[in-house]
């Protein structure tokens, strides 16, 4: 389980912001020395054996000699022919990796790569290239250095949109940047994530671009290869120690930029993490002033909730002091004129025609229209000047007509001694409170909708308890510190009961350690010296000394919550339906609201005054007025722009609370039309661990004698079933790592078996076409057998010696828990299962007969799966494929949706859609239950932010006056805009209330 757990965990470390195709570099033969001594450039070929143990020799032997040697290393990339699966890229690796001065290596099976990383002064490339044509694959050298990581995510936190309007004027300015390859803006988070090249553009340049578009840019990451953090300065910032300050950061090592903000007390250094880190910036920095300024973390370095909480409190703020204002204007035009004494009071003439009543409302509405009111124009501004109207025109013209149409009403009865005025001061300062109420009630609601990442995120334990070393490592004190400010390679002390603060392994102690908010793994995993842990789980016994390997946004959980993040970043594409809309909607809803004005003006004037339903008091201009303002506030953008956003940014992080991690939109929206799904056999139907139940000899041989060259054969290969046979035959040794054989002239044929050279046989192992294809006769005796245990579920193996078959191996790989009721189940949802398999067909049949599945497809290679696919998807089904290995990936990238099992190779968790952490085959459902569940939310949003533009928009232009004298006040119309708005967020925060259709017993 440890293998496969850290095998899942290590495709989140070294991919940074951006997801890579290839694989990770990092070591699979721990036994390996990070840097050789010249003592030891010829080296054993037996230092590929490893085992857990072999962890620890690594470990201390990379910080030992780290110390001791200054070689460069050097990074090679190879062409390389020939590879097909995972059996081919273990070759490979393995010939490479038996070569004194090799650092790592890693191969790209899909790419034809092979990475290695190496030291020039023991080895060279042309020798590289040599053992990988040894191995029986061709080789040339790629003429170009690899370069630095170039293609970076940068993102920025975006303040101030309201509408898809918004992010698709941001969106468009940024896309047209030279050296911008993707730009992506969320309404839902105020975020927008921008893939670009640093050669051609600086992410300070994006930060411009976003914000000439009149909107505030905050930088999140700029997705560079180094960390960034802000401190904030206690005490007194003078010129002087400013620049002492400065120069004692630049002077560390590691630091790369340093930026002091005087005014906010802030101290912003970007650094190379394997070089410094927090602590030391901090130590430096109350060093270098004698104590006078001390330093601590900054809390806008909380990000996103940071500026969440100021917005909240910004828009409570004007709301609290609208209603200040407001509800005296409201009482004076709506309530006071049915009380007659105050209704003299008020209706009392100041000057000529105008009452005391409309000089107050006049007096109260104008610091809500001007001053409370003045985001809204700031908004319209902005959105004109770049040709993008959005919700703020419509509320800036809306409030304005009502305030300026009032206010010159109110003149003209100044200056008459006849002219009756109707003011519309209630409807400009009402208006404005209610939609303050209703972005504030808005933001509030979105806030909840990345509460499982907030969670996630609190898996990280506040404080950690630091070990303090003397010269000759032994420990001399602990110091509690803030868990931010752990740095590579500290030590970390974690007692019983305590939370793992940072990913590292384990120097000293044994425990068991709660691993199952991060891998799902109920069961507590024992720990010991050499074991890695990782940060946020539990340790549950003992106490652990935890070395940090990956710290800060290093960590497995932290590139989790990245990834989630990501996945929230990316539209469905059901959202297009939505931008398409809102690109004309504003223009539209300003031209029906003119229309709507003039149709009730000429009425009116044409068709004589007054009419039988229309209020005697208000003529034709005034009613068309107020009309025509309640069509242009009643319109609402943002319940379309947040149909689609809201419902992905709850789903993926409630799927990632459950252990399914959704990668974005288009991944929901493809499950959900989700009607067939192929399965793999090994490790996804069944738990992927096989083991040797049965061996049949047909030759007088030592049974140990057999293994040894059945095992020399198969050290080779990558194949699950391979090492299975490996480890079986381990038992015959007493020696842990015991060496095998050297096998020559190895080859590997995908799907069938391999075939080398031992001692002075020749050994074949593999099925029984592979044999056949070979000539080799297979015995009566041993076609029984076969039979016999195929029916059983085995999976045989033959073992051929000189072209003669001398045994067979059987296999068993027990089927998971429940896959039976979670192919029924899918059943029941309408979705038909098949299984594709390697495997022989009577293995399969066996194995398909007892999970359910009667569409089997047997003795695939990868590439069939892949075709196999395809022909689902030509008779128009929505494929979705299970599986967890390299030879899977091809077949997880043609499929309409890819879900990969957590524990399975990072290739095939990159490759997919979907990631199912928790290696559990119900997950498959909860994944499609709840892409189904999110959609039917999305359509509903739409539904209900359509219907209500298209049923509220014709009632405030009057479509009811004529029969029934109804008419929308446009204060009215305002408040059910603000709802809307809220409505369709709530609507998409049901969503944190999901739970799987169906629990199995495990």
């Amino acid at each position: 389980m440890a293998s496969t757990r850290t095998l899942f965990l290590s495709c989140f470390h070294g991919g940074g912001a951006e997801v890579s195709r290839h694989l990770a570099l990092r070591p699979r033969y721990p036994s390996n020395p990070r840097r050789p001594s010249r003592s030891a450039a010829v080296a054993g070929e037996g230092s590929e054996g490893g085992g857990s143990g072999g962890t620890t020799g690594d470990l201390e032997a990379a910080k030992g000699t780290a110390e001791k040697e200054d070689e460069e290393e050097k990074v090679s990339v190879f062409a390389v022919t020939g590879m097909t699966c995972a059996a081919c890229a273990g070759s490979v690796e393995k010939a490479v990796k038996r070569l004194p001065g090799i650092h790592d290596a890693a191969v790209d099976v899909l790419g034809g790569r092979a990475q290695v990383v190496f030291y020039p002064a023991f080895v060279s490339e042309e020798k590289i290239r040599e053992a990988i044509e040894d191995a029986g694959f061709e080789a040339k050298l790629i003429n170009e250095e690899v370069r630095e990581k170039n293609i970076l995510v940068c993102r920025l936190h975006i303040k101030g949109m309201t509408c898809t309007s918004c992010t698709s004027t941001v969106e468009s300015a940024l896309q047209v940047l030279p050296g911008v390859q993707r730009a992506s803006v969320a309404l839902a988070t105020e975020e927008a994530e921008i893939h670009y090249d640093r050669r051609i553009i600086a992410a300070s340049q994006l930060i411009h671009a976003a914000e000439e578009t009149g909107f505030e840019a905050i930088l999140i990451t700029t997705g560079e290869d180094r960390s960034r953090i802000d401190l904030k300065l206690d005490g007194l910032l003078t010129e002087r120690l400013t620049m002492i300050l400065k120069s004692s950061i630049q002077a560390l090592p590691g630091v790369e930029d340093v930026k002091v903000d005087t005014e906010l007390h802030k101290i912003t250094v970007s650094y190379k993490p394997d070089q410094t880190g927090p602590r030391d910036l901090i130590e430096v920095i109350e060093s270098a002033t004698s104590g006078d300024v001390t330093a601590s973390i900054y809390a806008e370095a909380e990000g996103r909730e940071h500026h969440r909480h100021v917005e909240i409190k910004r828009y409570r703020q004007s709301f609290l002091w609208s209603l200040i204002f407001t509800i005296p204007v409201f009482l004076t035009s709506m309530v006071f004129m049915y009380i007659p004494v105050l209704k003299d009071g008020l209706e009392k003439k100041v000057v000529n025609m105008m009452s005391i009543g409309e000089l107050l409302r006049w007096i109260l509405s104008t610091p809500v229209q001007f001053v409370i009111g003045r985001k809204f124009y700031t908004g319209a501004y902005k959105a004109i000047r770049h040709g993008s109207p959005n919700m703020d025109v419509l509320i800036a013209l809306g409030t304005n007509t009502a305030y300026f149409y009032s206010v010159y009403s109110v003149l003209r009865a100044a200056t008459s001694e006849n002219y009756m005025s109707t003011d519309f001061f209630e409807t400009s300062s009402m208006l404005i409170s209610f939609i303050l109420l209703g972005k504030y009630l808005e933001i509030l609601a979105k806030g909840k909708t990345s509460e499982a990442i907030a969670k996630l995120m609190d898996l990280a334990p506040e404080t950690a308890t630091l070990l303090m070393y003397d010269n000759e490592g032994n420990v001399v004190g602990e110091k509690e510190i803030d868990s931010r400010l752990i740095q590579k390679n500290d030590v970390i002390k974690v007692v019983p009961g305590g939370k793992v603060a940072s990913d590292g392994f384990v120097i000293w102690g044994q425990s068991h350690v709660n691993e199952s908010m991060i891998t799902g793994e109920s069961r507590p995993v024992a720990k010991r010296k050499g074991d890695t842990v990782i940060g946020g789980t539990v340790n549950e016994n003992g106490v652990l000394h935890v070395r940090a390997t990956f710290v800060g946004s290093e960590t497995a959980l932290a590139q989790i919550v990245r990834l989630v993040e990501s996945a929230q970043m990316a539209k469905a594409p059901v959202q297009k339906f939505a931008d398409k809309i809102s690109r004309v909607f504003v223009p539209l809803v300003i031209v029906l609201s003119l229309l709507t004005w003039l149709v009730w003006f000429l009425a009116g004037r044409f068709h004589g005054y007054p009419y039988s339903w229309i209020p005697s008091s208000m003529d034709s201009f005034q009613l068309a007025l107020q009309f025509g303002i309640s069509v242009m506030v009643i319109a609402c953008p943002c319940a379309l722009g947040l149909a689609t956003p809201t419902a992905v940014m709850v789903a993926t992080g409630v799927g990632a609370s459950q252990g399914v991690l959704i990668k974005g939109g288009q991944a929901l929206e493809s499950a959900q039309k989700v009607d067939c799904i192929v399965f793999d056999k090994t490790g996804t139907l069944t738990v992927g661990k096989p083991v040797v139940v049965n061996t049949r000899l047909f030759k007088n041989m030592v049974l140990r004698e057999f293994f040894d060259y059945v095992a020399a054969a198969e050290d080779n290969s990558e194949h699950p079933l391979a090492k299975a046979i490996v480890e079986h035959a381990k038992k015959f040794h007493s020696e842990e790592n015991h060496i095998w054989p050297e096998a020559r002239d190895f080859i590997s044929v995908p799907g069938h078996g391999v075939k080398a050279k031992v001692f002075d046989k020749s050994v074949i192992v593999g099925n029984k076409s592979f044999m056949l294809s070979l000539s080799i006769d297979i015995p009566m005796e041993a076609s029984e057998i076969l039979i016999e245990e195929e029916e059983n579920a085995h999976t045989c193996i033959i073992v051929a010696m000189d072209q003669e078959v001398v045994g067979i191996v059987s296999v068993s790989d027990p089927i998971k828990p429940n896959a039976h009721e979670v192919i029924s189940y899918l059943k029941s949802m309408n979705v038909e299962s098949i299984m594709v398999t390697g495997d022989n067909w009577g293995t399969a049949n066996a194995i398909g007969k007892e999970v359910g599945i009667e569409k089997i497809i047997a003795e695939a290679k990868p590439d069939q799966k892949a075709e196999k696919v395809k022909e689902l998807q030509l008779s128009g089904k929505t494929v979705a494929m299970v599986g967890d290995g390299i030879n899977d990936s091809p077949a997880l990238v043609s499929a309409n949706l890819g879900l990969a099992i957590g524990a399975g190779t990072d290739v095939a968790i990159e490759a997919a859609d979907i990631v199912l952490m928790k290696s559990n085959l119900e997950d498959v459902i909860t994944a499609i239950d709840l892409s189904r569940k999110t959609f039917f939310r999305i359509r509903m949003n739409y539904v209900w932010a359509l219907g209500y533009n298209i049923i509220g928009i014709p009632i405030a232009a009057g479509a009811l006056f004529p029969s029934t004298r109804f008419r929308l006040p446009p204060w009215v119309a305002g408040a059910a805009m603000a709802a809307s708005s809220v409505s369709v967020v709530c609507w998409s925060l049901l969503l944190r209330y999901y739970k799987s259709p169906k629990k199995f017993d495990n």
